[in-house]
C-alpha cells in the first residue's frame, strides 16, 4: 500500500486594499455582476469577472430555473468569453458570493463542475488561470491556478484518441 497527500496552496488576503489595482477592479466587475443574477430560487447570488489574455473583460453570474437546472457564474463567464473570444486564453477569475440573509464573510470556492471547465481551459491555452474568491467582505482568497483546486483531475487523457 502507497499513502501520498495532496496539499493546496492559497494566499489569504485580509481585506481587499491588499490587492493590486488590477486585482480591485475585477472584483468591483464581479461583484456588479452578482447583484444581477438570477437567483430567484436560491437566493444566493454569485457573480464572475473573468479577465482575458487580451485585457478584456467578460461577467457571468448564476442562472436559476424552477428544476434548479441553472448555470454558475464561473461557467456562463467562461462559456460565454469562449464562445466571444475563441482562442483567448484566460489570465484571471475573481468569484463573489452574496447570501442576502446572513452577510458572507468567507469567500465561497467554484463547484466542481466549475473547477473542472477551468482546468479544461487551462490545459486547453496552456496557462494557469489565476482565482480569486469572495464573500461580501472579509478575506479573499487566491489560487495561482484551477488545477490547485481540482486535484485529482479528469483529463482528455484518459479517452480514447
Amino acid at each position: 500500500m502507497k499513502r501520498f497527500e495532496i496539499k493546496a496552496e492559497f494566499t489569504i488576503y485580509e481585506h481587499e486594499d491588499e490587492l493590486s489595482q488590477e486585482e480591485r477592479e475585477l472584483l468591483r466587475w464581479s461583484r456588479e455582476a452578482a447583484t444581477r443574477a438570477d437567483a430567484g430560487y436560491s437566493h444566493f447570488q454569485v457573480g464572475a469577472a473573468l479577465l482575458l489574455e487580451n485585457g478584456k473583460i467578460i461577467t457571468g453570474n448564476n442562472q436559476e430555473n424552477s428544476v434548479y437546472q441553472g448555470l454558475c457564474a464561473e461557467r456562463t463567464a467562461a462559456f460565454s468569453a469562449a464562445a466571444r473570444y475563441p482562442g483567448v486564453p484566460f489570465k484571471m477569475l475573481v468569484i463573489t458570493a452574496i447570501n442576502p440573509q446572513e452577510k458572507l464573510t468567507k469567500p465561497v470556492p467554484p463547484c466542481g463542475a466549475c473547477r473542472q471547465v477551468l482546468f479544461e481551459y487551462e490545459t486547453k491555452y496552456g496557462k494557469n488561470i489565476t482565482i480569486l474568491m469572495a464573500g461580501q467582505e472579509g478575506e479573499i482568497w487566491k489560487v495561482n491556478s484551477a488545477a490547485e483546486l481540482l486535484p485529482l483531475t479528469f483529463s482528455s487523457a484518459f479517452l480514447p484518441v
